[in-house]
C-alpha cells in the first residue's frame, strides 16, 4: 500500500492518489432538540474525522431551528460521504457545504471567529501589547496592573496571528469560539 495512503483509523482512508485532503465548512440546519448535537459529532468521531472548528445556536426561534458550522478536512471523496450521512440523520434539515458554494458563486465565503485573550505583562510588554491590540483592533474588555484580557474578532487567521503575537508578551489563557461562516449574495442556506 501507498505509504501516503496508510489507514487513519477512519473507515475512509481509500482515496485516489490525486485526491488532497482539504479543509471544508459546513453548515447544517437541524431541529433544536436534545441529542442532536450528539449525533452529528458522532458520525464524526465514529469515522476518524476531525472536527477543527465547531459552532452551533438556535437561529430560527419560532420553528426551533439551529445552525451547526463544523470546519473539517478531507478527501472530495470523504467529504461528499460525510455531507451524504449528515443529510441521513432524521433532525437535520439540510447541509450546505460553504466552500464548495463559494467556489460556485465565485467569491469566497464570509467566516469569522471570535477569541478572548489573556495576557499578563508588566513595563514594556504591557506597553507593547497594548500597542498590537490596537493595530488588530482588539478590544480591551477587562484589565487591571497585572493583565489584560482582550477580545478579537475577524478571519481565522487575524486571531492566529495574534495569539502567536502575544505569546511572547505574556499570553496567558485563549478562549475562542469557533468560526462562524455564511456565503455572500441573496440566497440563504
Amino acid at each position: 500500500m501507498n505509504a501516503q495512503l496508510q489507514p487513519t483509523g477512519s473507515a475512509y482512508f481509500i482515496a485516489k492518489e490525486t485526491e488532497k485532503p482539504e479543509n471544508h465548512t459546513l453548515s447544517v440546519l437541524v431541529d433544536n432538540e436534545p441529542g442532536v448535537l450528539a449525533r452529528v459529532i458522532g458520525l464524526f468521531s465514529g469515522r476518524g474525522y476531525n472536527i477543527e472548528s465547531l459552532t452551533v445556536s438556535e437561529t430560527e426561534h419560532e420553528k426551533h431551528l439551529s445552525r451547526i458550522t463544523i470546519v473539517t478536512r478531507g478527501t472530495p471523496h470523504v467529504l461528499e460521504q460525510i455531507k451524504h450521512q449528515l443529510e441521513r440523520i432524521v433532525p437535520v434539515h439540510r447541509v450546505v457545504d460553504l466552500s464548495v458554494m463559494a467556489e460556485e458563486l465565485g467569491q469566497p465565503a464570509l467566516a469569522r471567529e471570535l477569541a478572548l485573550v489573556k495576557v499578563a505583562g508588566t513595563g514594556d510588554d504591557r506597553v507593547e501589547a497594548l500597542r498590537l491590540a490596537d493595530a488588530f483592533r482588539a478590544s480591551v474588555i477587562d484589565a487591571n496592573t497585572e493583565h489584560f484580557i482582550f477580545e478579537i474578532t475577524g478571519k481565522v487567521s487575524k486571531v492566529e496571528q495574534f495569539i502567536a503575537i502575544m505569546k511572547p508578551l505574556g499570553l496567558v489563557e485563549v478562549c475562542r469560539t469557533g468560526v462562524a461562516a455564511m456565503n455572500r449574495g441573496p440566497q440563504g442556506m
